[in-house]
């Protein structure tokens, strides 16, 4: 897997690489570690961006969830098997990426990212407002199912976790949400979750 492990894209695929207990030689590289722009990177990712996964075959595959959703399928016990509820878990997959991610990343930026003096209150307060709409949308999901697909932690699960952290990390005065706090301390006690996300640094 190649990607440093404080970006939150890689930490998907680590969770994913963690629950499965597959053997992963995790490689540093882009921020400060750089090499994403190199000739033999960008053959297998002409994103520049991390997280990349190379199989010892050659394979290669990029976008963080949709290299959890093959190491699910390949790998068994992430991906429900019945298929309503893995309709759901690619959805709450595909939310993350259309509504949770863009709106806590402009906080993320602008609090951790951004140097004090050069930093937009403004679009920090909106980028909380609209990951607080986000996650009362998350809230009432599990209201219903003990988990984003249904009653059993899934892939679904991941991505939607990783931007949970870090809003709870970057909104401390968040208004209390007691379903979502009810799944995310479940979350909090998963060994691949504590060795992948909380034991790394938050930058």
């Amino acid at each position: 897997m190649w990607g440093r492990n404080t970006s939150s894209n890689v930490q998907k695929a680590m969770w994913a690489v963690g629950e499965l207990k597959v053997p992963c030689e995790r490689i540093d590289v882009g921020g400060a570690f750089g090499r994403t722009k190199e000739p033999f990177y960008l053959a297998m990712n002409p994103n520049s961006l991390v997280p990349t996964l190379e199989e010892e075959d050659g394979f290669s595959l990029w976008e963080s969830n949709s290299v959890v959703r093959y190491l699910a399928a390949k790998h068994g016990g992430l991906e429900p098997k019945d298929l309503k509820e893995r309709a759901k878990a690619h959805q709450w997959m595909d939310w993350q990426l259309s509504v949770l991610g863009p709106a806590i990343t402009p906080v993320f930026w602008g609090l951790i990212r951004t140097p004090p003096e050069k930093r937009d209150p403004g679009a920090i307060e909106a980028g909380k407002a609209k990951s607080l709409a986000a996650m009362k949308i998350l809230d009432a999901q599990l209201g219903k199912t003990a988990y984003v697909a249904g009653n059993a932690f899934s892939m679904g699960d991941i991505p939607a976790a990783l931007m949970t952290y870090r809003y709870r990390r970057l909104a401390p005065e968040h208004s209390r949400l007691d379903n979502l706090e009810r799944w995310y301390a479940g979350i909090e006690q998963r060994p691949a979750f504590k060795d992948h996300v909380l034991a790394i640094p938050f930058v």
